[in-house]
């Protein structure tokens, strides 16, 4: 870094943030490009992408991310950050690859319970068992301690999460089906084998596309990877590079959109677990100090939603009522498009059903 660079306010990284995250107008594309573009969906749980996507999509329903699902043209799997993630078919079984020295990592935490077991032998088994039928992770644990009676289930169970890319089978994860958790290999399930892993270059490159400008940190951030500086650094020649206001080095895609920072930004109801406010080391660009930490409380993850591009507060459904809880006042016209936008997302997500809207107490 020169020290000559642009330097980036924290308003303009909102602004081209939230345009790359299709939050700053809402896109045409459909579900399953706008999951690539995305780089994936957070999906801790089952609803959450498609909140995520009625946010940034017009014309969403539901059905429009239930059909890939179904199709086998979309999965859910542990990827980024060791979480569950909604991807691509063809972006599962690059990407899964691509973080496999972080799963490698994470078994390590396990090794006092994994005493004396062959981690390849247990990706054997582990994937025999998969793909003879999907099991649940009870069934797997099961399983697989009557191999190693003397070692931890749990550690069992996560090691084979971790060395075998094991993915959701439908109906889980289909909007307004029910099931458990049932895992099979991707391969099994989209009957092709998994390819080449992609490669951190080209990731990076992705990453900028959809959560840019960003800092090294803040891909690792994003990935849950470590080691990330030498493939900015073989980038570098065809990157931009700016400062944040506290001195960061940021880098960017040459065409990738930089809004003027007064760019109106409208309402947003998010998810829990957006990977808006997951994916940078810094997030100021969206979540202002003094909000930090206010989504969540002990276990429990709230939902988020935007005004002026910046986390404002938090909302839930209860009962028959979309709750909204404002972490500060809200002017008459940004209270009217906070309404507004609450109605828009029943309407895409519930509707056959009746709700009222009401702002109060949602975190007690």
């Amino acid at each position: 870094m020169t020290g000559t660079e642009p330097v980036l306010s924290t308003r303009a990284l909102n602004r081209a943030t939230l345009d790359r995250q299709l939050l700053l107008r809402r896109s045409p594309m459909s579900a399953l490009a706008a999951v690539e573009h995305l780089v994936g969906l957070q999906a801790q749980e089952v609803k959450p992408p498609y909140y995520a996507l009625a946010a940034r999509l017009e014309g969403f329903t539901p059905e429009e991310l239930s059909g890939p699902l179904g199709d086998r043209a979309a999965v859910r799997m542990v990827t980024m950050r060791s979480t569950i993630h909604l991807h691509t078919a063809d972006d599962s079984l690059t990407l899964r690859p691509l973080v496999q020295p972080a799963r490698d990592r994470e078994i390590n935490y396990f090794r006092k319970g994994l005493v004396g077991v062959d981690l390849d032998r247990l990706a054997g088994i582990a994937r025999e068992l998969v793909e003879a039928e999907p099991r649940t992770m009870k069934q797997l644990r099961e399983a697989l301690s009557a191999e190693w009676p003397d070692a931890d289930p749990q550690s069992l169970a996560v090691a084979a999460r971790c060395t075998l890319p094991l993915v959701q089978v439908t109906p889980r994860g289909m909007w307004g089906r029910s099931a458990q958790v049932s895992l099979t290999t991707a391969e099994h399930w989209l009957d092709r084998p998994s390819g080449p892993a992609a490669s951190a270059d080209a990731t990076v490159l992705r990453y900028l596309a959809a959560f840019g400008p960003a800092s090294v940190k803040d891909m690792q951030t994003w990935a849950g990877m470590t080691r990330m500086r030498a493939a900015f650094e073989r980038l570098r020649p065809q990157l931009l590079t700016f400062r944040d206001e506290n001195g960061v080095e940021l880098f960017d895609l040459p065409d990738a959109p930089r809004p003027d920072p007064d760019t109106p930004a409208p309402p947003r109801f998010l998810p829990e677990f957006d990977n808006l406010l997951l994916s940078h080391a810094d997030r100021t660009r969206v979540v202002p100090p003094a909000n930090r930490g206010r989504t969540w409380q002990a276990n429990t993850v709230y939902c988020p939603f935007l005004v002026d591009g910046f986390l404002a507060g938090v909302w839930r459904i209860l009962g028959d009522a979309l709750v909204i809880e404002p972490f500060g006042e809200l002017g008459r016209a940004q209270r009217a498009d906070v309404t507004e936008e609450a109605a828009r997302t029943l309407q895409v997500m519930h509707p056959q059903e009746s709700y009222d809207i009401r702002f109060g107490t949602v975190i007690p």
